[in-house]
């Protein structure tokens, strides 16, 4: 057997390649959008994809079964209970799939989402032991799937939990202790509150370790994993429609269009957002008006979905050739409405200097010294209200770096207002969302709420 995990860091997202040697027939699960890795693998090992299965309609990333299926021929299979806009196979519960001598065992296991299904991985037919099970987002590594992300479309959270519990009961937790678990996302991944760095386990180490898998009864279960989830970014409920839909392919390997400023204006100007990629302390020095900066060193994807819509286009400023990458990572969760590129931003600013715009950062020991010289400050945390709960500056107002469009009216535009993060990513990106929505005098700290509590001490 030939058995492959794919990590992606930035969404904290894994998929997987799993091919028979003796027959060359190949299986991938939860691809990823950009395809390109899979399609070498496969082709390295004389492997022939021709079956993509995917464990749910996922939220946090547009998959790539579309692209595979079109690349290979392969077909594209859910969970017998999931509808879909495109020809899709029904996977039935304990059907098994056989690939030669390997063997997979589909198992619907709903909670996370109500189709959601696991697939047990079986070296041979014959196994006592299976070699592992992937689990989807239904068992995670230190977690369980989150079960409110569906509660608007006919399913309460309290419902979704109650089949989350009986899933892992009846269906992954029988499993022999041996059965490694390979599951869809890791730590940062906002499809759980406590997700380990650990991208693999065994059911014998979770049962032991996992803190929902040691509630003593599905009462105490359900209200564990109901409360505290961090707040699910904004494109989740995009993302979980459109993997479910027919859609345009990605080409990973065609650049966005190169804009001149001239070019660039008018897209800006027909309405198109800025999204400036480059970090926060060379945006800081330079850039144009109404960008909002999300660093592409960071969860780029996930925060520009979390303050950028839907439904506007897009026009890029990153630092050379760096182009194609934000254009696919944008493309990991759908957002395909990129129409160029700035070129050359350094030198663009370099010569107009009157478009180059600052943007206020501040030290800790700034900032204490900026709070005895102006008495009204606004002072905003968007980190999640699990990082609150661990301590936060005096007198600022928690609001979630994904909530902040939605909740603008909680604060003042004409007050001077200061954000902070932990580290100092997240309060850029928020900071430069203030701007661009009318906030005239806005700042950020650098080094986040880590650097207040140490300058603290």
């Amino acid at each position: 057997m030939k058995f492959a995990q794919y990590y992606l860091d930035c969404l904290s997202q894994a998929s997987y390649l799993i091919g028979d040697e003796t027959t060359g027939r190949a299986v991938v699960v939860d691809p990823r959008r950009d395809i390109g890795a899979y399609l070498d693998d496969a082709a390295s090992e004389g492997l022939t994809i021709e079956l993509v299965i995917e464990t749910h309609f996922h939220a946090d990333f547009l998959s790539g079964h579309l692209e595979l299926a079109a690349a290979t021929g392969a077909e594209i299979a859910y969970s017998a209970v999931a509808t879909t806009e495109f020809p899709s196979r029904k996977l039935a519960d304990r059907e098994r799939v056989s690939l030669g001598q390997v063997e997979l065992e589909i198992l619907h296991t709903p909670g996370h989402t109500p189709e959601s299904l696991s697939v047990v991985v079986y070296e041979r037919p014959g196994d006592a032991v299976p070699y592992g099970v992937l689990t989807g987002d239904t068992l995670f590594i230190g977690d369980v799937g989150r079960p409110d992300l569906m509660a608007s479309v006919g399913f309460t959270r309290d419902e979704l939990a109650d089949q989350l519990y009986e899933s892992i009961h009846s269906k992954l937790l029988p499993l022999p202790d041996e059965t490694r678990v390979y599951p869809a996302h890791g730590a940062g991944s906002s499809c759980g509150k406590n997700l380990s760095t650990d991208t693999w386990s065994t059911l014998g180490e979770q049962r032991r370790t996992n803190y929902a898998l040691l509630a003593p009864d599905k009462e105490t279960f359900v209200a564990l994993v109901t409360e505290g989830q961090p707040p699910a970014p904004g494109y989740f409920a995009y993302d979980a429609v459109l993997n479910g839909k027919k859609r345009d392919l990605l080409d990973e390997y065609a650049p966005p269009v190169a804009l001149d400023l001239e070019a660039f204006d008018r897209a800006v100007e027909a309405g198109a957002l800025i999204v400036d990629g480059r970090s926060p302390e060379i945006f800081s020095r330079s850039h144009l008006a109404g960008s909002i900066n999300v660093g592409l060193e960071g969860r780029y994807a996930e925060f520009a979905g979390s303050v950028v819509p839907t439904d506007v286009d897009i026009v890029l400023v990153t630092d050379d050739g760096f182009e194609t990458e934000a254009k696919n990572r944008l493309a990991r969760i759908g957002f395909d409405r990129v129409v160029g590129y700035l070129d050359r931003p350094t030198e663009v600013m370099l010569k107009h200097p009157d478009r180059a715009q600052q943007a206020s950062r501040m030290t800790a020991e700034d900032y204490r010294h900026h709070t005895t010289s102006i008495p009204i400050i606004q002072l905003v945390d968007v980190r999640n209200p699990g990082e609150v709960e661990s301590g936060t500056i005096p007198g600022a107002e928690p609001i979630p770096v994904g909530q902040l469009r939605a909740r603008l009216h909680e604060l003042d535009p004409t007050l001077p207002t200061i954000v902070f993060c932990a580290g100092g990513y997240r309060s850029s990106v928020a900071a430069s969302v203030l701007r661009k929505t009318g906030f005239s005098d806005v700042s950020d700290i650098i080094g986040g709420y880590s650097a207040w509590s140490e300058d603290r001490h």
